[in-house]
């Protein structure tokens, strides 16, 4: 689960949203066959990464989702818990994502590691409307 709390006010619970989806051991488990699971999330130790505006973590585990087994790097808009986008990938994803900037453009790179994949990084390239503007002209 993915928690945020108001810093300025410290008893307000901002947004809780399970992180990863099901397990495929407890989705396929006999006894709930026929059961629609929500998303439960996943046990496991994985880094956050904060931006101005959303929130970034990787899955600790693989499931299978449409058919093909992997791990996914979603982001959550930083207010309400909302899950912006995810990004599959085979293995599943190890330590803190990571951001850098190069030519005006915002890369988050992920640590990936297990089954048939030696341990290596993988590079993001953010779209260019998700950077934070500098001027405050409309976009055309």
């Amino acid at each position: 689960v993915i928690s945020a709390i108001d810093l300025k006010n410290p008893d307000k619970l901002l947004f809780q949203v399970p992180h990863g989806d099901t397990p495929d051991n407890i989705k396929n488990h006999p006894l709930l066959k026929g059961l629609n699971i929500p998303k439960t999330g996943q046990s496991g130790s994985v880094g956050v990464l904060i931006t101005k505006n959303f929130v970034a973590s990787g899955d600790p585990g693989i499931t299978t989702v449409n058919g093909v087994r992997g791990a996914s790097l979603r982001a959550y808009d930083k207010q309400t818990g909302a899950q912006l986008g995810e990004l599959r990938v085979p293995p599943p994803i190890l330590g803190m994502p990571m951001t850098y900037s190069v030519d005006g453009r915002q890369y988050i790179v992920v640590g990936v590691s297990g089954g048939n994949y030696t341990g290596e990084y993988i590079a993001f390239r953010l779209p260019a409307s998700e950077l934070p503007r500098t001027n405050t002209a409309p976009r055309q």
